[in-house]
């Protein structure tokens, strides 16, 4: 039974979603502020298989909660934004989020994301895939750059196999939008490029020799052996 920690300071939401999340057969714990959010991930006999996160929260926002929680957790997390901006959104897959949710939502529509971050972070088939110095290890959900680890979130991963299983191969954002977020491409939606964009720092800083993700216009990303520029 997985187990889902739901973060909100709107006591009402949290009640609701947790009930519905409960009744499909989810273990759920909830806190209304950052700081409770990360005293409970520190309890190894509470850290849950997912976080939802919303934005806007007195105190330590959601924000500040995954910049620090970053620092320790790989979780997938799931992030709210009542007002639905841009921005926020940006920022918050910038610094680690996996997914992000507009508020209101629909408990159906949450369930859904739920699940499709909890199958993408299901432990993986075995073997190997390897593009020039780098080499993913999907069953243990490692990568690693000329024998340098790469710290990456679980969508990061699942982005970066995405592309080192079809080197060489353009792949277009709705493609990767599936398999490595479990859904579908929505409009204006810029996830897919936020998290190109810290893979590419991430390869870049482990090793000069790394594979590179060019973009292509309007088209999609593709993987492509070679030093980074």
């Amino acid at each position: 039974m997985s187990r889902i920690l739901l973060v909100d300071d709107d006591r009402a939401l949290t009640d609701l979603l947790a009930e519905y999340l409960r009744r499909e057969g989810f273990t759920v714990d909830v806190a209304h502020d950052g700081d409770a959010a990360l005293t409970l991930l520190r309890n190894p006999s509470q850290r849950p298989d997912l976080l939802v996160l919303d934005v806007m929260m007195p105190g330590r926002d959601g924000l500040e909660t995954l910049r620090e929680l970053r620092l320790q957790h790989r979780l997938p997390v799931i992030m709210l934004s009542a007002r639905g901006e841009p921005v926020d959104r940006v920022i918050g897959l910038e610094l680690g989020a996996d997914d992000y949710l507009s508020k209101p939502c629909l408990p159906r529509e949450l369930l859904a994301r739920v699940r499709a971050q909890l199958r993408r972070n299901a432990p993986a088939a075995t073997g190997t895939v390897e593009v020039g110095v780098l080499r993913l290890l999907p069953g243990e959900r490692r990568a690693y750059a000329a024998d340098n680890e790469l710290s990456l979130t679980g969508a990061e991963f699942m982005l970066l196999l995405a592309l080192a299983q079809r080197a060489g191969e353009l792949v277009d954002k709705a493609s990767l939008t599936r398999l490595a977020l479990g859904r579908e491409l929505e409009r204006f939606d810029r996830s897919v490029d936020v998290h190109i964009s810290r893979l590419r720092h991430k390869l870049a800083e482990a090793s000069e020799k790394s594979p590179r993700i060019e973009s292509v216009r309007g088209a999609g990303y593709v993987l492509v052996t070679g030093a980074v520029a």
